[in-house]
């Protein structure tokens, strides 16, 4: 029997997205965003209020990257979502993390994060059930050490979700089934 836990937040897993984005004085800010997905193949949807300095640079930029969090930077990626660049000043810099510039989009790459989606801003949407920001990928990157044949290994990838029904990390790893064949088996 299913019994009514009372919530609302209650889709899992959520991913651990890095959004970066340039100051206005060419500082790095990061910030940890579990409500987004991909909104079409090469399309990313970040729900985030405008109240976050990230969405203003973003909107100010013109771009912004995605990184996909990993177990090995679990610490980092919580405080990004922790500290608020409103509040802390060089709040980039006292995570100990590097970045480089990116060489087709105005945002900064972090190092450390395996997989990056480089993204030109296409809109914000603010109505009562807007999106929030809306990207273009115009470029993923991912690090050699977390590919197989070319192709991203999840398990390589060390992938962690946040769990809104007790506000923790799991890391994301093992496969069990093959998308668009194994329900086949039942035709």
């Amino acid at each position: 029997m299913k019994k009514n836990i009372k919530t609302t937040e209650a889709i899992f897993p959520m991913p651990v997205l890095m959004i970066a984005t340039y100051n206005e004085d060419e500082t790095i800010d990061v910030m940890n965003a579990a409500w987004g997905m991909m909104l079409e193949r090469d399309y990313v949807v970040l729900n985030l209020s405008e109240n976050h300095k990230t969405v203003e640079n973003i909107k100010k930029r013109g771009a912004f990257t995605v990184s996909i969090a990993d177990a090995k930077h679990v610490v980092e990626a919580d405080y990004f979502g922790v500290i608020s660049a409103n509040n802390t000043k060089n709040k980039f810099e006292k995570s100990g993390l590097t970045a480089i510039k990116s060489q087709i989009i105005d945002a900064p790459i972090v190092n450390e994060f395996p997989i990056c989606l480089e993204c030109e801003f296409v809109e914000y949407q603010d109505d009562k059930y807007g999106c929030g920001v809306v990207g273009k990928v115009v470029n993923v990157l991912a690090d050699e050490e977390i590919l197989s044949n070319n192709q991203v290994d999840i398990e390589k990838l060390g992938a962690i979700a946040f769990d809104p029904y007790t506000h923790g990390y799991y890391k994301v790893t093992e496969r069990v089934g093959n998308a668009f064949k194994d329900g086949f088996k039942l035709k």
